[in-house]
């Protein structure tokens, strides 16, 4: 925790800004779940904090799902060198997000409204970092980011204490996607394991990837 704690230090007071606004807008719109302050700050903006020492000092991220700029708006605040993308399919969330990205004067973050399937077709590979929290499990998460980032590239997920159960079944097949075997660094929020799963993007991913919306969850590409 003293380390993520000294990550965001520099930048505490628009965190707080945006932590602020994030509970305003979530009076009218569920951008997410907790609604006191205390817990939005310690569980969300503190865990995505937790992954700022993995990414490069500049370059192109995604944030896959984004909803109310979980994490991609705590990472444009705390590094101002990156442009951040926030996919969102929710046009209400979206418009939301928008406004707080100018009530802040954040000039290096974006909203995209549109799936992950979408972005990949009008922007294949083209990201340094993709990302996605509390999107869905390991491996249908990466069919979403793969196709989003360039070889040489990573993509990034944040997991509770079970990542290993989600990741172990596919040792060896990652491959199919482009990708490296997955690294995981552990952290604690509350005294709670947690991990950022980190893939390697080592080769290019199968043109086929993405499927259509849907596909992703109802045939797992590894079964």
């Amino acid at each position: 925790m003293r380390e993520i704690l000294e990550a965001i230090k520099p930048h505490e007071t628009k965190l707080k800004e945006y932590a602020e606004l994030l509970l305003d807008y979530n009076r009218y719109v569920r951008l997410v779940g907790p609604s006191d302050a205390e817990t939005l700050w310690e569980e969300h903006i503190l865990d995505c904090a937790a992954a700022l020492p993995l990414l490069p000092p500049s370059g192109r991220v995604v944030d896959v799902g984004s909803g109310g700029g979980l994490p991609g708006m705590v990472w444009a605040i705390c590094k101002p060198d990156i442009t951040v993308s926030l996919v969102e399919a929710t046009r209400r969330k979206c418009e939301a997000v928008e406004r707080m990205i100018k009530g802040l004067k954040l000039e290096n973050v974006r909203v995209i409204w549109a799936r992950a399937e979408e972005e990949a077709s009008l922007r294949r590979e083209f990201y340094d970092v993709a990302a996605a929290r509390a999107v869905a499990e390991a491996g249908v998460l990466v069919e979403y980011l793969s196709p989003l980032v360039k070889v040489g590239g990573t993509l990034l997920a944040f997991k509770g204490r079970y990542a290993r159960s989600e990741l172990d079944p596919l040792t060896g097949r990652w491959l199919e996607l482009g990708l490296g075997e997955p690294k995981l660094e552990r952290y604690e929020i509350r005294g709670k394991e947690r991990y950022v799963v980190l893939w390697e993007k080592v080769g290019l991913c199968p043109d086929k990837y993405p499927r259509r919306p849907g596909m992703a969850e109802k045939r797992p590409w590894w079964r």
